[in-house]
């Protein structure tokens, strides 16, 4: 108001000189457009500097669900498609974004602090609400896109139901189904289009399939609290070797040859066993002091309440068992979306 009521007064004094009228209109009009407009300027720059820029961005949050996800910068590197050093470089650039330390280096490899604990439990439903957003902009349209999903082995079937209904508000618009029936042989089903997505542990895809890394999940050891292997800190090769080893029943030839080779190598020893096709007779079968279970963390971690079962990792290091997420190439879009949902919602039988 001081500006406009001012100018009015020169308007009315050079008015009464009608040689400067003209000009002095001119100018006042000139001048009142320039007030408003740096009015307008300074009511903008307001307005954005009332939301906080994030440090961090998309990248920084991919680099560390892929770091979390493979526990090591050398395995996150092929999923993200960078070199070692570059995956090591982007993690200290989002630490010292972020200021503060994400990820400790064990013999175990790399574990999240609680700092990374709470980055990666959210960051995986936030890429998918971004990826979400941009499918409803491009196409504000289009009706909810059903998927059905199955799993390769049955003990992600222990979570992921729970997981899929807490994850559905990150994932609107996504009709997630389990085809459980298909879990004997999901790639053939993937190939038949009895299925969508898949998650795999070693079967290997064929086709025109597609896969992308998922994460990992360990495989753990479990014995009686009385059992003498109870006082070790890991259990080694060569207690593997002089113990009964109680496992499924139905567990796939692929797998067993995994988990083999990769304790022993090439020269896998003599082996007792003692199989069952529940794991409710396993876990008993351990806490009766028959051997030694077997199975994934996410198993092992519903029967540990009690203090009758103690767990034990593999001596040297964790024992992890990639997981991949592979999908119908039509399906490229929804199997993204679902990787970055569940990326960090694997439950883990213990943090460190």
């Amino acid at each position: 108001m001081t500006f406009s009521s001012g100018f009015n007064s020169i308007k009315g004094r050079l008015c009464r000189d009608g040689r400067r009228a003209s000009n002095a209109y001119c100018c006042y009009h000139r001048c009142v457009y320039r007030i408003a407009k740096i009015d307008r300027s300074m009511s903008a720059t307001r307005t954005t500097s009332s939301f906080r820029r994030p440090r961090l961005d998309v990248r920084d949050l991919q680099v560390v669900l892929a770091v979390a996800g493979a526990r090591s910068t050398a395995k996150a590197a092929g999923t993200l498609h960078l070199s070692q050093s570059a995956v090591s470089r982007a993690l200290l650039m989002a630490e010292d974004k972020i200021g503060a330390r994400l990820f400790d280096r064990t013999v175990r490899g790399l574990t999240p602090t609680a700092a990374g604990a709470r980055l990666i439990g959210a960051a995986g439903p936030f890429l998918a609400q971004l990826a979400d957003l941009e499918s409803v902009v491009a196409a504000p349209a289009d009706a909810p896109v059903h998927v059905r999903l199955v799993c390769e082995c049955y003990t992600a079937y222990r979570w992921l139901p729970s997981a899929l209904v807490k994850l559905r508000p990150n994932l609107p618009r996504l009709e997630v189904t389990l085809v459980v029936d298909q879990t004997n042989a999901p790639v053939p089903a993937l190939l038949a289009g009895d299925a969508d997505i898949a998650l795999l542990t070693t079967a290997s895809v064929r086709g025109n399939l597609r896969e992308r890394a998922l994460f990992s999940d360990e495989i753990v050891f479990v014995v009686a609290a009385s059992h003498p292997l109870a006082a070790v800190t890991s259990i080694a090769p060569a207690d593997l070797r002089e113990n009964v080893l109680i496992t499924s029943s139905t567990t796939p030839a692929a797998e067993s040859h995994w988990f083999f080779t990769r304790v022993f190598g090439r020269r896998i020893p003599k082996l007792r066993f003692l199989r069952f096709p529940l794991t409710e007779a396993i876990v008993d079968a351990a806490r009766a002091g028959m051997g030694i279970a077997i199975m994934s963390e996410w198993i092992a971690s519903s029967y540990l309440g009690g203090g009758e079962l103690v767990v034990k990792r593999l001596k040297g290091g964790p024992l992890l068992r990639p997981w991949r997420i592979a999908y119908r190439p039509e399906h490229e879009t929804s199997a993204r979306r679902l990787s970055e949902a569940l990326a960090g919602s694997a439950p883990r039988a213990y943090a460190a």
